[in-house]
Order: structure tokens, then sequence, then C-alpha cells
């Protein structure tokens, strides 16, 4: 449940903006898209679902980190 303080003045949580960076990124590396085969080579299967499932959680915990301000600075 949100405070009384940050309920209806636009404030957002971390978490919120993690999982729209999280929307942004995977949407714009492909991730979960199927891989579309070339002729005459065959890719790896498709992922199962607990692997894309795996995946997607590791990254939105790199995006709160980074969100957060956490993230490994180089």
């Amino acid at each position: 449940m949100e405070s009384p303080n940050s309920a209806g003045h636009g404030i957002r949580r971390n978490e919120d903006i993690a999982l729209d960076l999280l929307k942004f990124v995977a949407g714009t590396a492909g991730v979960g898209r199927p891989v579309a085969g070339s002729t005459g080579f065959s890719g790896s299967g498709a992922a199962k679902p607990e692997e894309y499932v795996t995946q997607l959680l590791e990254l939105y915990g790199r995006c709160l980190k980074a969100v957060e301000g956490k993230g490994a600075a180089q």
C-alpha cells in the first residue's frame, strides 16, 4: 500500500521505473522473441519458459540496481 504522502502526486517508486526500463530493454534487445533461422543453419532450440523467466528476473534486478544508482560504475 502506498504511503499517503506519495499517493496521487505523480511520484514513482524505483520498482516501477525499473519495470519500465525492463520493458524498454527487453523490447529493444528482442529478449523473448524467437530467433529467425537462416537457410542451412540451425540455431539452438527455443529457450524453455523457465530460462526466459530467469533472464527477465536477472534483467529486472540489473534495471533496479541501475535505477537505485547501485550499478557498477566503470
